[in-house]
């Protein structure tokens, strides 16, 4: 990597500036697990940048203070991610990915397709990424394929945060105020039988799930689809990563939902590095799940 793209790729892992200040998760819930777990990885993706020739993992221990096990799980998601590379049997330097993302035709976004991607072969299902943007939900992007088909917009998603596992992810990470002001606007329509049509059914599925547990649509949006999100906010906007299966097979969706738990992390890194590119403005007949998306 020319010392160019080094230098821009490493403004890109900088923690965020008060304009982008992290968003905080609301009052006596604890901030998503992704969220540190991609912290722990970036402060040892910084100290390896500095070293062109390698460092060896008692050197960023040393300078990470980061437990053993913490630091060989950061090192692990570098790797898996294309982030760091190892060129010995204890030393490392920068991936191949960062140079990716200093260009990716520029638009930055390369890296967090190719993401996205091996995150949907992981758990066989589609998988995307969303934020609420102006009052409303917004997929930016997704990543499906033959095997893995996405949901079929057949009402608007923003209308349907109430319903679907992308919606609840990014309203849990709402304060109360919050919450009531989107409701106001959205009124809480049952799509289904299995849809939550009352403010207080939905807020105690959002403030009382276990903490971290992935949100869920069991067939609330539609008939023979589940789906499930997990928050990984890491700026100013909520955000969230999902997934959706079209058969209403509570085991698969299970064993998804806990693989998506485990490679949020690697799509929040993927989301930093490439300065989580907001989505493109789109007109109101437009559906969020865009062919060009």
């Amino acid at each position: 990597m020319t010392g160019q793209a080094h230098s821009w790729a490493l403004e890109a892992l900088k923690q965020p500036q008060p304009a982008h200040a992290v968003r905080q998760p609301p009052e006596g819930r604890p901030a998503p697990v992704a969220l540190e777990s991609a912290h722990q990885a970036l402060r040892v993706l910084e100290v390896v940048n500095r070293y062109s020739g390698g460092v060896n993992l008692t050197q960023i221990a040393r300078e990470t203070a980061l437990p053993q096990l913490v630091l060989a799980r950061a090192m692990e998601q570098l790797i898996r991610a294309n982030l760091a590379t190892p060129t010995g049997p204890d030393a490392y330097i920068a991936g191949n990915a960062l140079m990716l993302a200093a260009s990716a035709d520029g638009d930055g976004r390369g890296h967090l397709h190719e993401t996205l991607a091996w995150v949907r072969d992981a758990v066989g299902a589609a998988v995307y990424v969303a934020r609420y943007t102006d009052g409303e939900v917004s997929i930016s992007q997704y990543a499906d394929g033959p095997g893995a088909p996405v949901v079929e917009e057949w009402v608007d998603f923003r209308i349907a945060a109430h319903a679907s596992a992308v919606g609840k992810a990014l309203l849990t990470q709402l304060d109360h105020d919050d919450r009531k002001d989107h409701l106001a606007r959205h009124r809480l329509t049952r799509f289904t039988p299995h849809t939550l049509t009352t403010q207080q059914d939905l807020f105690h599925q959002l403030d009382d799930r276990p903490p971290n547990a992935p949100l869920l649509d069991l067939q609330e949006y539609a008939i023979g689809t589940v789906c499930a999100a997990v928050p990984i906010t890491a700026g100013p906007k909520a955000e969230c990563v999902a997934l959706s299966i079209p058969v209403p097979d509570p085991g698969r969706l299970k064993q998804a939902a806990r693989l998506l738990q485990s490679e949020a992390a690697a799509v929040l890194l993927a989301l930093i590095v490439t300065g989580s590119t907001p989505p493109t403005a789109r007109r109101p007949e437009d559906t969020i799940l865009s062919p060009t998306a």
